[in-house]
């Protein structure tokens, strides 16, 4: 079972990896079979290396994450809502998630899910 305190810790990592832009201090939060659906529905990016291209990607944005309640922990699952700040088209956009992370016994992600969709994003015309 994946230590719960190292689980939270990694919740905060991301966040202030998205804060650097470092693409490569995210992706080494994951296991190397690890997958990201981002947003839930969408294929999954599967693997550590296509984990770092889909997050170098989205960094180009300049997005930046703030947490917006504290971090659920239950089992092997981190749970906790945020919202992306990002500069898209000529002016700054929001976008409100909630982003699941499951976790091996290494305490490593192995399953990353995006929950959002068109009415949790603000400023997009």
């Amino acid at each position: 079972m994946p230590d719960p305190v190292r689980m939270e810790a990694a919740v905060h990592e991301y966040v202030a990896a998205f804060a650097d832009g470092s693409p490569e201090r995210v992706a080494a939060l994951f296991a190397e079979d690890a997958t990201v659906e981002d947003p839930v529905g969408t294929p999954p990016h599967v693997g550590r290396e296509a984990i770092l291209v889909f997050y170098a990607e989205s960094m180009k944005t300049g997005a930046k994450l703030t947490l917006e309640g504290p971090v659920r922990l239950t089992a092997d699952h981190a749970v906790f809502p945020f919202s992306v700040h990002l500069h898209w088209e000529g002016s700054d956009k929001r976008v409100d998630v909630i982003d699941t992370f499951r976790f091996n016994e290494n305490n490593q992600i192995i399953e990353m899910r995006a929950y959002f969709g068109p009415l949790n994003m603000h400023g997009f015309a």
